[in-house]
């Protein structure tokens, strides 16, 4: 069998990716919920005239939420995979996952609130 491409190979990673996007929005509520939010920011963004920089910030900010909130759904579902019964180690590398995603959005929330803040009050 002959050898694919590299950009016939890339061109299917990205479908790939852009497959496992859409089952992540689709069957979790915790990122529809972070994208309804990133959705609302960015209309913030918009309404507000934010600067490049608060762009940048904040887009930087939404896209590490997301990311670090599909990479604890994917650490979830290996974890429910190898061990379908209660176990506390795996419980307590659930927990580290999810304090991940915990420690990020307060980041982003504090970056939201240095961009809005003055400009709301």
């Amino acid at each position: 069998m002959p050898k694919e491409s590299f950009l016939l190979n890339r061109i299917k990673s990205v479908g790939f990716a852009i497959r496992g996007a859409i089952l992540l929005i689709r069957t979790e509520a915790s990122i529809k919920i972070q994208v309804c939010l990133g959705l609302i920011m960015t209309a913030a963004g918009f309404y507000f005239d934010i600067s490049t920089t608060e762009w940048i910030m904040q887009l930087f900010a939404i896209a590490l939420v997301l990311g670090t909130e599909g990479m604890n759904t994917a650490v979830e579902k290996l974890c429910d995979f190898v061990q379908p019964e209660f176990d506390k180690k795996i419980g307590f590398i659930k927990d580290i996952s999810a304090g991940a995603v915990m420690l990020v959005s307060i980041v982003a929330s504090i970056i939201g609130c240095i961009i809005y803040f003055p400009k709301i009050f």
